[in-house]
């Protein structure tokens, strides 16, 4: 059956994109507009979408434009985008050049190029508070700041960003692929892959890759946004870049650094993996102050003369984040680095810009004080802080907590997050395990890239399964469900039976993370993808004793309502996908079958049979199918009960 649904999926694709017309996109989009699947739009220059209109892109719609037109897309204040892309349809924004290598039109297919700078990006402007100090009438309280966009050159009517509405609502974004990209208009005006200034919490962006840009993958101008599920391979500078008072929520984030163009660091060849500025001054408001969660972090390893790939985390101007549950590994240089200001001339840690106010946080200080204990200062919005910063609800202001660090060669590699407490028992982090974060990498042969200062030696990833793998597998701590984190229970971007990467991305297309779709079998995609991920935020546990005849109970509750849960009592625990459970040996005693009530809740009670042997240990474990979407399978944590 899943042999003829992938041929069934090639066939559509290929008779779809033979049917495809390619339409011109010449003009703004000022009223509201659908694209369908049915065509291929190119875009022939910078497109706007204004005058409050609305930009839907239906599933499985293709946005190809040629290189040289410096074709771009870009949403204004007050405008909407609605990319409703979908697993199996997803929508990609890339080149004619790339689209030209699907075989058979199949755009699940085709063939990574040493490319970019082939087309422009998608930017989305929005209404929410930032942190600027460049135009003339900004605050450095919260007010109605502006800036006007990077890589944009109409005027400050179209090219502006930032206001007092952290609620704003943008659109929604699914299922997006954004491949060879940030058509440059000057140098250091470089298009990144996906542009976000001021956009509000109410914008929906989860689900985006971004392969092959010129610039950053990911860069976000201050606002509330949150990002979930996101990919970004071989970006030619950041691959996550955060500035002017970004305030939002970020979990599973796969960062792959490579290169896009045989071009210096910043314009081709990889620079920091996340890169965090606070606040333009640093003594602004808002100031950066976000968590981010379960990130899987890939450098480059290389240390032959010259580095490739530098930070894993860089600092800047008072910027305030927490990484937890992540895994970063093969970091070119230092995984927590100390840059202090961006080089805009801005003031960096501790600084009052030479003015009578109290200054803010030193670095050190940072690391050491609450969340909700910042001193304070004239430029503080009105109490109460949770308000203004309600992502951070515990923990210290700049943290890293039950990560793992692997692979990371340079001498100095740990020298700042020593000095800064990283590595302290109370963090749960591990650095330098025995055995890899995550299941399995390969890489190309060196490659070198870039002028001088260079040249940048390279290792290609070539194929990557990110699943974890050894310590990265459970994790003493989790994000809290509160409506947009999940509770993974892991480290890393990547549940144990979950490759979200499946079915939408460039990096399957070109076999960099599995197969290729279509009529092959891949179990890793074709069962992974149906046992894989989790909606709901299941709690598990067991109550009574194992003594003969005594009652006892097992209780899941808080689970996806109406779907299939496994339950297996055992001897031994194992947390693997339910595949593993059935195909891995393991003594398992039952394994029954039961589907959730419509609260999401199975209660199983009884007395414990008489005749079992005392001091032996059970172990309870549950695996659900989550149908409400995506399909997929979680695995709890066991409840473990002895025999008297």
């Amino acid at each position: 059956m899943k042999h003829f649904l992938g041929a069934a999926v090639l066939v559509l694709w290929t008779a779809g994109a033979s049917r495809a017309a390619d339409v011109p996109v010449t003009a703004d989009i000022t009223t509201s507009t659908t694209w369908t699947a049915n065509n291929v739009y190119k875009l022939m220059a910078q497109i706007y979408v204004t005058n409050q209109a609305t930009l839907t892109i239906q599933a499985g719609t293709v946005i190809a434009s040629d290189t040289g037109l410096g074709g771009s897309l870009a949403v204004t204040r007050g405008a909407k985008i609605f990319v409703q892309g979908t697993q199996s349809n997803p929508v990609i924004m890339t080149s004619q050049a790339d689209k030209a290598t699907w075989v058979g039109g199949n755009p699940k297919t085709g063939t990574w190029r040493e490319a970019a700078n082939e087309w422009g990006n998608l930017t989305i402007m929005g209404n929410a508070y930032i942190s600027e100090d460049a135009i003339a009438g900004n605050s450095q309280t919260f007010g109605n700041n502006v800036a006007d966009m990077e890589g944009l050159d109409r005027g400050p009517a179209t090219d502006r960003y930032g206001g007092t509405n952290d609620d704003d609502d943008s659109g929604t974004i699914t299922y997006l692929s954004l491949r060879y990209g940030g058509k440059r208009i000057s140098l250091n005006n470089e298009l990144n892959g996906l542009s976000l200034g001021g956009i509000g919490r109410e914008t929906d962006i989860h689900h985006v890759e971004i392969m092959n840009n010129v610039d950053d993958g990911i860069e976000v101008w201050g606002g509330t946004v949150n990002l979930k599920y996101v990919s970004i391979w071989n970006v030619g500078d950041d691959s996550v870049d955060l500035d002017q008072g970004y305030r939002g929520k970020i979990q599973h984030v796969l960062i792959v650094q490579g290169h896009s163009l045989n071009a210096a660091q910043g314009s081709g060849v990889g620079d920091n993996c996340f890169e965090t500025d606070g606040a333009e001054d640093s003594y602004y408001q808002p100031v950066t102050t976000t968590t981010v969660y379960n990130a899987t972090v890939i450098g480059q390893p290389n240390q032959t003369l010259s580095l490739a790939g530098d930070h894993a985390t860089a600092w800047r101007d008072n910027a305030r984040v927490q990484y937890r549950n992540c895994i970063f590994m093969h970091i070119g240089e230092r995984v927590v680095s100390f840059d202090n200001v961006d080089g805009d001339g801005g003031d960096g840690y501790g600084a009052s810009g030479g003015m009578p106010l109290t200054p803010t946080l030193s670095w050190a200080n940072t690391w050491l004080t609450d969340y909700n204990a910042v001193p304070a200062h004239p430029n503080d919005p009105p109490a109460p802080r949770s308000t203004w910063y309600p992502v951070q609800t515990g923990g210290k202001l700049a943290a890293i907590t039950d990560s793992v660090f692997f692979g990371n060669a340079h001498a100095a590699a740990y020298t700042e997050a020593n000095n800064r407490g990283v590595f302290a028992m109370a963090n749960n982090n591990v650095q330098e395990p025995a055995g890899m974060p995550i299941r399995a990498i390969t890489r190309g042969p060196v490659v070198q890239r870039g002028p001088a200062p260079g040249p940048w030696f390279m290792e290609p990833v070539t194929f990557l399964d990110p699943r974890p793998a050894n310590t990265a597998l459970t994790s003493v701590a989790w994000a809290p469900r509160d409506g947009f984190f999940s509770s993974a229970h892991y480290r890393g971007a990547f549940a144990p039976g979950n490759n979200w990467l499946c079915d939408w991305t460039a990096s399957q297309a070109f076999s960099f993370t599995s197969g290729p779709a279509g009529p092959v079998f891949d179990p890793w995609c074709d069962l992974g993808f149906a046992l894989a991920g989790v909606t709901g935020d299941p709690v598990f546990a067991g109550t009574g004793t194992l003594a003969p005849n005594t009652p006892f109970d097992l209780t899941l509750s808080n689970a996806a309502p109406n779907s299939i849960a496994f339950f297996g009592i055992g001897l031994s625990r194992l947390d693997v996908p339910l595949l593993g459970t059935i195909l891995v040996p393991n003594p398992t005693i039952a394994l029954l079958t039961l589907p959730t009530d419509g609260t999401g809740q199975i209660v199983l009670a009884g007395n414990w049979p008489p005749g079992q042997p005392s001091g032996i240990t059970f172990y309870f474990q549950y695996f659900i199918i989550d149908a409400a979407g995506p399909f997929g399978l979680s695995a709890s944590n066991a409840v473990s009960m002895t025999t008297p």
